[in-house]
This record gives C-alpha cells, sequence and structure tokens, in this order.
C-alpha cells in the first residue's frame, strides 16, 4: 500500500477526476470541508473545548483536514504508509507508518484520532489491530472519528470502482466499523450519514443533510467513539 500511494503522491488530484464525483465538488475541497464540520459539531456536542485538543490524523495524505482544523485546536499530527505523501505536507508534524497496523507514537499521546477514508485501504484481517492501536494512543475519554465511503450509495460503489487508487479497495459498512471499535473498547458510538447533496444544494439546503444523517444511504458515513 505505502509504494501504491507513493506513486500516486505526485497528481493525487487528477486521478481523482471522476465526472460524478466532480457534480459533488469541482476542487474536492468540499469533501474535506464536510468532514471537518462533522467532526467539530460533535466535539461541540460533547462539550469539548477544541483549543485543548491534541490531534492525529491516520493516514492523512497531504495533510488536507488537518489545515482546516489547525486554527481551532491545539495542536496537529499525521501520519501516513506513504513517505512521498508526507513529503507533500512539510508544514505539518508527521511520522510515517513503516508498520501499517502500528502508530508511531507512545501510549495515551493524543485527544482526538481520525481515520478518513483509511479502512478501505486496510486489508480485512488488520483492521482489528488498526482499531486497537488507535485505543492504545488515544487519551481516556478521547474521540476516535471514522469516516469511510458508504457502500450501501450506489454512486459511491460506481465512483470507487473507477477511482485507481481505490482499485484494491474493501469497502466496509457502519456496522462493521462499529464493530471493530466496540471489540477495541470503545464505547458511546455515533453514526451520521452524509454527502446526499453537491456543493451547492447544501449550501442553501444544509439543515436536508441534518435530517437525514441517521438514515444510512449517504455518501459517506462517520463513526464517532470514545475510549473508556
Amino acid at each position: 500500500m505505502a509504494s501504491e500511494f507513493d506513486q500516486y503522491a505526485s497528481d493525487y488530484e487528477a486521478m481523482q477526476k471522476d465526472p460524478l464525483r466532480h457534480s459533488f465538488s469541482k476542487d474536492g475541497t468540499f469533501f474535506f470541508e464536510r468532514k471537518w464540520l462533522l467532526i467539530r459539531s460533535y466535539l461541540a456536542s460533547l462539550g469539548r473545548d477544541l483549543s485543548n485538543v491534541s490531534w492525529l490524523d491516520i493516514g492523512c495524505g497531504k495533510g488536507e483536514l488537518l489545515r482546516l482544523g489547525r486554527p481551532e485546536v491545539a495542536s496537529i499530527t499525521g501520519c501516513d504508509v506513504s513517505t512521498a505523501m508526507l513529503e507533500l505536507c512539510p508544514d505539518i508534524a508527521s511520522r510515517p507508518m513503516t508498520d501499517p497496523e502500528r502508530l508511531p507514537f507512545p501510549d495515551q499521546s493524543f485527544d482526538l484520532l481520525t481515520a478518513v477514508c483509511v479502512y478501505h485501504h486496510v486489508a480485512p484481517d488488520g483492521r482489528a489491530a488498526l482499531t486497537r492501536e488507535a485505543a492504545r494512543v488515544l487519551r481516556p475519554g478521547g474521540v476516535f472519528a471514522i469516516i469511510e465511503h458508504n457502500p450501501l450509495n450506489p454512486a459511491t460503489r460506481l465512483i470507487v470502482r473507477r477511482l485507481p487508487m481505490d482499485r484494491h479497495a474493501i469497502l466496509l459498512g457502519s456496522w462493521e466499523t462499529r464493530r471493530w471499535l466496540r471489540a477495541a473498547g470503545f464505547v458511546s458510538l455515533d453514526t451520521t450519514y452524509f454527502l446526499y447533496l453537491p456543493e451547492k444544494p447544501f449550501r442553501m439546503f444544509s439543515g436536508l443533510e441534518t435530517a437525514l444523517k441517521r438514515v444510512p444511504l449517504g455518501g459517506q458515513y462517520a463513526v464517532f467513539a470514545r475510549k473508556q
């Protein structure tokens, strides 16, 4: 996986150009904005003060999501199996994952972990180990957010089939994601489905997506969990 994403690093955005994906967001920024809105909203619902939060993004790629949240949190850190990707975010503290099932950080290092569209690139027999690692590096009471493509959405499945970086992807439903989290000892799981609307309609009718967040048909989903 590391060598594969090293090859994609230089023209990753160009390789994601798909007519259907493009209809939702022309440059892809909207996808990161939606994810950060969900993460920020969930932390706010717990009464968390973002200014005290240390955040690790697992599989951070070029760091787009971290940069969106950087002004609001105490610290940002990334890690990725692809060193070529990490070289493209020199403004972010990061470490390479030499083992895709192990996070290169000490125990209880972070308050917030995110893994955005990462698990479908992890072999199914390695997902439990990665989730246990997330629990290890998270502080008690910390939050882990896993965001993934929703295999119940036909448009999502079509886009994944057509994108070269997803040719080996094995999608996982929200029920499987919750299962890995529970097995690793996480509690208070909350699932939100989103990306029903393209960028322009969303900005006009964002309340519609909020109303549909429990309907399991959005293009992607987010599962939030806390460490006991």
